[in-house]
């Protein structure tokens, strides 16, 4: 069983999908782990650090290689390097890259994407979208920090006191909890609003205040999985108006809003922005699906009248190193559900909900329900 830990070909990714730490988890499984030189090197990870775990490093680790592990889905132009029926284990982004999920089928590859993991207890530790969410909410803080013109907590000196910063999170999700947690530990006044009624609880758990409409509609707002509903046209409107009067007040805003296989949700309008004080600041978390801001441009920081707009595209990377210890024990712990420990080599379980959660391509096929072409 050889598995291959490749170097990210996109120049917008720092992250590598294993540490030396999984590594020798992995060679501990009975596993021949071969690693491409340097793909470690932009999460401080040297060549040397992965052949003292036990690792190959080698220009060809791909040849041959059973199990691929990586942060981004393949191009085209890796697939011809892999074995076909070579498991490949990475975030896919499969939403509307239709005509890249029938490349990797046509390669024979047997893809899984990390990120459509199904939330259940058992798969917590193989979450991705957790971990590296985790760390873009506090990311967005720091980042958010560093453009703010002030201090954020309360200062009382001899020369005055300087006020505590407003912050308000939008999206109560990993990312806004976190995000929550790290502007309350830096002393900022935090409030933060979801349309799921549960996010009440936790967000006042951490010492902000809850703003939402609390309707009926707001009561019935969230999916079985524990991701929120689309809304309806009239309930965005009356959220619209009360987050618009109590975005005037704020210093700063962080949007964390999704919702799996739709653009972002746009939450701040050009109006909202005008009406901020003039050096606040706004991070956009959902830049890449769209934004949740009007204004927002991906990979970029706008200054939209009163207000700059942060749009830094793959914050978990702005954390290379954290992002990936993460990332790779994710990868190491769903990969050990498909390893047989006793005869140390492949043997998946099809009917397992992990795999058929995240199981894309198989036998030249696109095989997950959400992504199968429909018949003609």
């Amino acid at each position: 069983m050889k598995v291959a830990v490749i170097t990210e070909t996109d120049p917008g990714e720092p992250r590598v999908a294993a540490t030396p730490e999984t590594v020798k988890k992995l060679v501990g499984l009975g596993a021949e782990v071969a690693v491409e030189p340097g793909a470690g090197l932009k999460s401080g990870v040297l060549d040397a650090d992965y052949a003292a775990a036990g690792a190959k490093v080698a220009s060809d680790a791909v040849s041959g290689a059973d199990v691929v592990l990586k942060v981004r889905r393949p191009s085209a132009n890796e697939l011809a390097g892999y074995k076909k029926g070579a498991l490949v284990i990475a975030i896919m982004d499969p939403y509307g890259n239709e005509a890249a999920l029938k490349q990797i089928a046509d390669a024979g590859l047997v893809a899984f994407a990390m990120e459509l993991m199904p939330r259940i207890t058992r798969a917590q530790s193989m979450d991705v979208l957790s971990s590296q969410a985790n760390l873009a909410g506090y990311r967005a803080v720091i980042d958010a920090a560093e453009e703010y013109g002030r201090a954020l907590p309360m200062m009382m000196t001899a020369a005055g006191t300087v006020p505590a910063a407003k912050v308000f999170i939008m999206g109560v999700g990993v990312a806004g909890l976190q995000a929550i947690a790290t502007a309350r530990r830096l002393g900022a006044i935090v409030t933060a609003t979801d349309v799921r009624p549960a996010t009440k609880e936790q967000v006042e758990s951490l010492g902000a205040k809850f703003l939402a409409v609390e309707d009926e509609e707001f009561k019935n707002a969230q999916t079985a999985g524990g991701y929120a509903k689309e809304m309806s046209k009239e309930y965005l409107t009356k959220q619209a108006a009360l987050v618009a009067e109590h975005i005037k007040k704020q210093d700063i805003v962080i949007t964390t809003a999704l919702i799996p296989g739709r653009p972002a949700p746009k939450l701040v309008s050009k109006e909202m922005v005008a009406s901020m004080r003039p050096g606040s600041v706004i991070v956009d978390l959902a830049v890449e699906r769209g934004g949740n801001v009007e204004g927002a441009r991906p990979g970029e920081i706008a200054q939209v009248g009163p207000a700059k707009i942060v749009g830094y595209l793959n914050v978990p990377g702005r954390l290379a190193a954290s992002a990936s210890a993460l990332y790779a024990k994710n990868l190491l712990t769903f990969l050990e559900t498909l390893i047989d420990k006793k005869e140390k080599k492949l043997a998946i379980n099809w009917d397992d909900e992990l795999v058929k959660g995240t199981l894309l391509t198989r036998d030249g096929a696109i095989v997950h329900p959400n992504f199968k072409p429909k018949a003609a």
